[in-house]
């Protein structure tokens, strides 16, 4: 979609306004003075004194009108042309101005600073995010069509075996599981990324849901499991299923989530008792498409979409340090305040 466009029209500028205000504000006394002098019969010239009290009214009026416009226009004048050199330059441009003028726009430049580092940040996340995605699809669209060539391509003479067909076969079917995976996560992390509504679930309705969808999985709650959370049910669904089927992939029998409240935010462990996290990979379990089990299939987006899920609801999720096995994480997010 185009950026809308500011309609054209003659505006003055913040130096004309202020130049104009403030002389109109000196106008008044001259004019009261000379006001008197037409009324007075005994003169009509006005004293010396009088025309340098208003020559000095007139030149510290200018005065104030330049310190003025020099405070807030040359700011503003500054902000509008990093705008200009951030559009230009990226990530690199976005750096403070070298004077502010006042308080409000100094706390103007920095939301826009601020805004402009989330806007490149998430230009260059889109930026490696696309890369990754062609790299994941092109993956298996490539070995579905080897497979197919050659089966394509069977000579009569000397035909393949059916186990070799087989073979062939259940790698393309494989690999479009695989797609298939890959475009669920993506619709996953679309509607993380873009949630369409508000709403609410309680902890005791996602265990209920947990249990019923993973039933190899011992799931237990423990704490205020009654609470809601600011997260709508399809959300949390997703959120939490993501962080059940990992478990599960890695080994655990059993997912215990222990809740509690500090303030106007829950607080969520999720604990298993699966093979764990080692520490070479702590740091890169939430990048886009890391995983240790691709041969399993595993997509590498699950964390990134737990994560996306809940930042949208205004919570986070963060891996814990454990001693023994298993796999700790930490997820915060608001409590659902019932009104009425």
């Amino acid at each position: 979609m185009p950026a809308p466009k500011v309609r054209t029209k003659w505006r003055p500028t913040l130096a004309l306004i202020v130049y104009v205000v403030l002389l109109a504000v000196m106008a008044l006394p001259i004019l009261i003075v000379i006001w008197f002098h037409a009324v007075e019969a005994s003169s009509n010239r006005m004293a010396p004194a009088e025309i340098g009290a208003l020559v000095v009214a007139f030149m510290l009026t200018l005065g104030v009108a330049y310190v003025l416009t020099r405070t807030i226009t040359g700011p503003i004048d500054a902000l509008i042309a990093r705008t200009e050199e951030i559009a230009r330059g990226g990530k690199g441009a976005i750096r403070p101005l070298e004077s502010y003028g006042t308080r409000e726009i100094a706390v103007l430049s920095q939301s826009f600073l601020d805004l402009a580092g989330k806007l490149v940040d998430r230009t260059e996340y889109v930026r490696s995010f696309a890369a990754h995605v062609s790299h994941e699809l092109k993956s298996p669209l490539t070995a579905i069509r080897g497979a197919a060539e050659l089966l394509r391509d069977d000579d009569v003479e000397r035909p393949m075996t059916k186990a070799q067909r087989l073979h062939f076969l259940d790698n393309i079917v494989a690999d479009a599981v695989r797609l298939d995976a890959l475009l669920q996560r993506l619709r996953e992390l679309a509607q993380a990324e873009m949630p369409v509504a508000e709403g609410r679930s309680s902890v005791a309705d996602i265990l209920s849901s947990l249990r019923e969808r993973f039933p190899a999985l011992h799931v237990s709650g423990a704490g205020d499991t009654e609470i809601s959370v600011a997260l709508p049910q399809e959300a949390a669904d997703i959120a939490f299923a993501n962080l059940a089927e990992n478990a599960l992939q890695h080994g655990a029998t059993l997912l215990e989530l222990r809740v509690s409240v500090d303030g106007r935010t829950a607080v969520i462990l999720i604990r298993d008792d699966g093979s764990g996290i080692s520490e070479a990979n702590r740091q890169r379990i939430f990048q886009p498409f890391f995983s240790t089990r691709r041969e399993q299939g595993g997509t590498g987006m699950g964390l990134g979409i737990v994560r996306a899920m809940l930042s949208s609801h205004g919570g986070t999720i963060r891996l814990l340090q454990t001693t023994g096995a298993g796999t700790d994480f930490e997820v915060t997010i608001p409590v659902q305040i019932l009104s009425g």
